[in-house]
């Protein structure tokens, strides 16, 4: 099987939340969900993990969770900072939020040099979405590809949430448009877009297939996006936005891998018992062992 590398994006401010949910423990020892997805990819045959943290809690980090991982998968770390700008940059005076995903990723362009799948640290994908892309790019793909999964498989009953919906032309992923404050109405679901959604559309959880080229998209629309809002406050640079316009100016091909799998995740503190729960659930059933690592 080729190389392939694990890329967790776990520097985010976690502000909904309130506080830093990736070394929050969801499984019966203590487990984080960051716990779940190494676990998962070592399974599916990924050979390094990749962390993007923020350098104020790499001790924390590494004492709570990848010092675990020491003799079962090759660990790095690459840091996400307000101030990792180009020369001609600086950050605008009072930003706190971070620059966006995309931005997190190309943190890691030093540290990667073969297929890699990034992912969220406080989102649970499920067994299946590491094996669907672990055997894709195992087969020499050379596509960038993406999970998709179901709409009503991954919403919150404690609130909106934002997802990337999308639209797909021959099994390829066509339009990706980050779609905020869906939540579930009745036997529908609702968004801060005039559509209409019944929660089977195929939607973007951040799993997503990529070669080391993206690295040199995104070196290239980190540049412009700054120069179009870089003194916003809260301005974001994204990934589904970067894949969405590499899509429509016909640079790029998107694969789109399915999985079955049940999504869930942290988005608000009331969603930590639900998530707990459905461990609890997955280890009864005999899917994770009771101490993973």
């Amino acid at each position: 099987m080729n190389k392939i590398t694990l890329l967790i994006m776990a520097a985010g401010m976690g502000s909904r939340y309130g506080g830093l949910k990736q070394l929050d423990a969801v499984g019966p020892n203590g487990e984080t969900i960051i716990d779940y997805s190494v676990y998962d990819a070592i399974q599916a045959g990924f050979n390094k993990v990749v962390f993007i943290i923020r350098k104020e809690f790499e001790q924390e980090f590494k004492s709570k969770i990848s010092d675990k991982y020491a003799g079962k998968i090759e660990v790095e770390f690459a840091f996400q900072d307000l101030n990792d700008l180009p020369d001609e940059f600086s950050c605008p005076e009072g930003r706190v939020k971070p620059w966006g995903t995309a931005h997190a990723i190309l943190s890691a362009a030093d540290k990667i040099n073969e297929p890699f799948v990034a992912i969220n640290g406080d989102d649970f994908y499920g067994q299946e979405s590491f094996k669907v892309v672990a055997d894709y790019y195992g087969n020499g793909a050379i596509d960038f590809s993406m999970v998709a999964f179901q709409l009503d498989k991954t919403l919150s009953t404690f609130g909106g949430v934002t997802r990337g919906l999308c639209t797909l032309k021959d099994r390829k992923l066509d339009t990706v448009i980050e779609t905020d404050n869906l939540q579930k109405i009745g036997s529908n679901v609702s968004s801060n877009r005039d559509i209409e959604l019944d929660g089977s559309e195929p939607v973007s959880m951040n799993v997503w297939g990529f070669t080391p080229i993206l690295f040199d998209y995104l070196k290239t629309k980190f540049v412009a996006f700054l120069h179009e809002e870089g003194q916003e406050m809260k301005s974001e640079f994204l990934i589904p936005s970067v894949v969405n316009e590499l899509i429509q100016k016909r640079k790029e091909e998107v694969h789109v891998l399915r999985s079955g799998a049940k999504w869930f995740g942290v988005t608000y503190k009331e969603d930590k018992p639900f998530v707990q729960g459905e461990i609890q659930k997955l280890v009864e059933g005999g899917v994770y062992p009771e101490k993973l690592f």
